[in-house]
């Protein structure tokens, strides 16, 4: 390989050039490749070799070429070597991990390429990752490849609209199994070493490919039942605990079929967890690679992780329709995957399990996330242009993963469930196997309803931010005499919003009434509401069809938290309390209240998802909403309250629940000595056996509270607990000690240690920032907002928002805040990490706003 300042390369298409191989994938590229490119067959051997940190390859990739043009052929961070083009061997030349492909060796019709490369394999930071289980010893390979790793693993055109046919041969050490996309055709074995040759996938994108190695079993081999596979050493646990994630995802692939009219596009389906998995779940076609921790739990579960974990699965699964066979173009469209995933797993178990309350778990566990950004100015429009897909990362986040979703039930509220299933049929059997748009969905919508879609998908789709919506009512003689909605942008962009919505009435002792809306103005009267009787209190989002902000009009709201305690409906309770917490943000709520109110009403709740919500506002509340001398008068109340209930909650779920608020709150003598009773067994939770992670978070705790017995616990636990996780739980529990020194090596290590496995480091993060430890932690801000760039160069997708938040979080004070906007004012940074900056302080810049007004 010859060096960049070797050679400059000069590549010409029909309307883009470039004087040298860019950097990254610009679009431009990518359109002109598509446009030249198509039919491509990859025919990959990879040679694994155990601790190796490095796999070589062969690589056979023929392609259909509609006119001779000279190509960038996408690889880095690896060496390709004997190169070969139709025959002729040809000398390399590469540059800003492209591979120059001459015109003069390419020719209009079929070409053929063969080349040999070493790719790197390493525990963290590469697409090729390794992973040791320190619990027996054994070694495991596997791929992550979203948004364009693949061009690490392996020379591609690696850009989700050249959809190629992968065929897959593996060499590796005879005591690993091998998964890919498709089953394997055989295998043959000499010595220490075995080949397994994989069947010819269906055509799908370089981001979907992948395989995993290593000595995997199978579990609960069942015809009819997806395959489910986990590393040795975790296999009587999976045997125990996996049963239902098969059955799940093998009603929820019937539904689907149905629902979307298309039988499942691929030839087998395997669900293979993966240790320390950088996301809960990746959607190979084929061969989902799950979180095992989000499979096989780490602490006492609750009913609602138990659901979180069909609703994984679900999302994983619908990807296999959409982002597998109907794949975007390009990833500013990237909620045409996401966001109907994330959608249609709600729906799907909303059809397998209609007892759980889904739409009122989709507004617990959606919606907040989004409505959280678009109340910030870091957000984003859904449809986010991406220019090169060396930033696409900045496309993942909630507003593709929450806000997508969220619209995507107000638009099935508008054009009605038929319609909305029609046009998801239409759409995907008129792009099978194919690439797609935002735009040719809306088409679809549109030709299933007979409505025109364009005003409402210019809004939501390209514009950023959310309406609040204001409602405001009269009554005379016993009777609405006027009830009118307004919305304004919340951000103070102008604008307005198409948006349905229903509004509630409520009655003390009647049924309430339901009036559906539709507001496309600043402003409109509502008349199909006047003359029905007056009502208690008012609230313009019933049933959580629209989106955007909606806070309770000050008489509703004075009302609601007078019957909030009494409204039996468990969706209409969810939906006020979650417009009392927005009202609190807002700063137009009393913390003070708002903790009274939890105080008083919270031990009364039983619904356990509803109880997690407000239990983990009131956390919030507390730690970061009020003054010390608030906290202190309701610190010790909300303890006794978190034990009790911990103790005496007739569900088990309630009772983790509890177990969980107490352990977060757990601040004074009393609350510290519970939690040293529950690790040393001298208390119990009935029916709930506490488990590595539930012990190893309490020891985290008392750390950060300088117990003068946590240094002793901690030995203990170490010695208790020598397993692999117990490693990484001792490393995040360390995190959180809170001396100056131990911050100072634990920075010095997420900056420089370059094997150090990223979920380690991450799940580390809030430790580290531990709520009560902002003095220590102040001086590391602005460090880690300089180390910005080199978390979204070396870091996956998610992790810069995750470290952001958790070195702003951890700070509390106007000082802090201050120093945030100063040095955003002052440096020059790129805008999308620019936005992530804005969007993680509004947090500090709400909690600095609040103390302010209710010192």
């Amino acid at each position: 390989m010859r060096s960049p300042a070797a050679f400059l390369i000069f590549v010409t298409f029909t309307s883009v050039s470039f004087a040298a191989a860019p950097s990254g994938i610009p679009r431009e590229l990518a359109r002109e490749r598509a446009q030249l490119i198509f039919d491509l067959h990859y025919h990959l051997n990879f040679t694994l070799v155990a601790h190796a940190s490095t796999t070589t390859g062969h690589e056979d990739l023929s392609f259909q070429l509609k006119s001779a043009a000279p190509l960038l052929l996408d690889y880095r961070e690896g060496t390709a070597s004997k190169l070969k083009i139709n025959d002729s061997e040809v000398p390399i030349e590469s540059e800003n991990g492209h591979i120059l492909l001459p015109e003069d060796k390419l020719h209009a019709g079929e070409n053929h390429i063969a080349l040999d490369f070493e790719s790197p394999v390493a525990p963290a930071g590469k697409a090729i990752t390794r992973y040791e289980d320190k619990d027996d010893g054994s070694e495991y390979i596997y791929t992550l490849f979203v948004p364009m790793d693949a061009s690490m693993a392996f020379p591609c055109f690696d850009q989700p609209d050249l959809k190629g046919k992968f065929q897959l041969t593996i060499g590796a050490p005879n005591d690993w199994v091998v998964i890919s996309n498709t089953a394997a055709t055989g295998t043959v074995g000499a010595g220490f070493s075995f080949t397994t040759r994989f069947l010819e996938t269906q055509p799908i994108s370089t981001y979907l490919f992948a395989f995993a190695a290593g000595p995997f079993q199978r579990v609960h081999e069942t015809s009819g039942l997806p395959g489910v596979l986990v590393r040795k050493s975790q296999l009587k646990r999976a045997l125990e605990e996996t049963r239902e994630l098969q059955q799940v995802t093998a009603k929820g692939m019937e539904f689907l079929a149905g629902y979307f009219a298309q039988p499942f596009p691929f030839s087998k389906y395997d669900l293979v967890l993966i240790p320390g998995f950088a996301y809960a779940g990746m959607e190979h076609a084929g061969a989902t690679f799950l979180r095992e921790e989000s499979v096989l739990f780490r602490t006492a579960p609750t009913h609602s992780d138990l659901i979180g974990r069909d609703l994984l699965t679900l999302h994983e699964l619908t990807h296999q329709w959409f982002g597998d066979f109907t794949t975007m173009r390009w990833f500013d469209d990237l909620w045409l995957k996401e966001g109907f995933a994330q959608y249609m797993a709600y729906r799907a178990l909303d059809q397998l399990k209609p007892e759980e309350h889904v739409w009122q778990r989709f507004a617990l566990s959606i919606k907040p996330a989004a409505y959280a950004i678009d109340s910030t100015l870091g957000t984003t429009a859904i449809y986010q242009s991406i220019d090169n897909l060396k930033n696409a990362k900045s496309a993942y986040g909630a507003i593709v993963y929450s806000k997508a979703p969220g619209l995507l039930r107000q638009l099935a509220f508008i054009v009605g469930d038929e319609h909305f299933r029609d046009g998801l049929r239409l759409y995907l059997r008129e792009h099978r196997y194919g690439n797609a748009d935002w735009s040719d969905l809306v088409k679809a919508f549109e030709r299933a309803s007979g409505r025109s879609l364009k005003e409402w998908a210019t809004a939501w789709i390209r514009r950023r931010g959310m309406p609040q919506v204001d409602l405001s009512w009269s009554c005379d003689a016993g009777r609405l005499s006027h009830l009118e909605l307004s919305q304004h942008d919340v951000l103070s962009e102008g604008g307005v919003w198409p948006i349905a919505t229903q509004i509630l009435l409520s009655y003390p002792d009647a049924p309430p009434q339901r009036v559906r809306v539709e507001l496309r103005h600043a402003k409109a009267e509502q008349p199909d509401a006047i003359g029905k009787p007056c009502p208690a209190f008012v609230f313009a989002n019933d049933q959580d069809y629209a989106y955007g902000r909606f806070l309770l009009d000050p008489a509703s709201q004075q009302a609601a938290e007078k019957s909030i305690g009494t409204i039996a409906d468990l969706f209409e309770r969810t939906m006020l309390w979650g417009s009392l917490w927005e009202s609190l943000r807002e700063a137009q709520l009393a913390p003070r209240d708002y903790l009274a109110l939890t105080r008083n009403l919270l031990p009364g709740e039983l619904d356990e998802s509803l109880a997690q919500s407000l239990t983990a506002h009131t956390v919030t509340a507390l730690h970061r909403y009020v003054s010390l001398l608030t906290r202190a008068e309701f610190a010790a109340n909300f303890e006794t309250i978190a034990h009790d209930r911990m103790l005496q909650a007739q569900e088990q779920g309630l009772r983790i629940v509890w177990f969980r608020t107490f352990r977060a709150l757990a601040e004074t003598q009393s609350g510290r000595d519970g939690l040293k009773r529950l690790l040393a067994g001298d208390a119990q939770i009935p029916s709930v056996q506490l488990r590595p992670l539930d012990r190893w978070s309490m020891v985290t705790a008392l750390i950060a509270h300088a117990d003068s017995d946590a240094e002793k616990i901690f030995a203990a636990e170490r010695e208790r607990d020598h397993t692999g996780d117990g490693l990484k739980y001792a490393y995040i529990a360390e995190a959180a000690r809170p001396s100056g020194e131990s911050k100072q090596k634990y920075f010095d290590d997420y900056l420089h240690d370059p094997n150090r496995p990223e979920d380690w480091v991450e799940q580390s993060l809030s430790a580290f920032n531990y709520w009560n430890e902002s003095e220590l932690t102040a001086p590391y801000l602005l460090p880690a907002l300089q180390a910005l760039p080199q978390m979204k160069r070396e870091r996956k997708i998610f992790f810069v928002l995750n470290w952001l938040r958790d070195f702003i979080d951890g700070q509390q004070s106007l000082e802090s805040d201050t120093r945030v906007h100063r040095w955003l004012k002052t440096t020059d940074i790129d805008p999308d990490l620019r936005l992530k900056v804005l969007e993680a302080v509004d947090e500090l810049d709400r909690a600095v706003k609040i103390k302010q007004k209710y010192p």
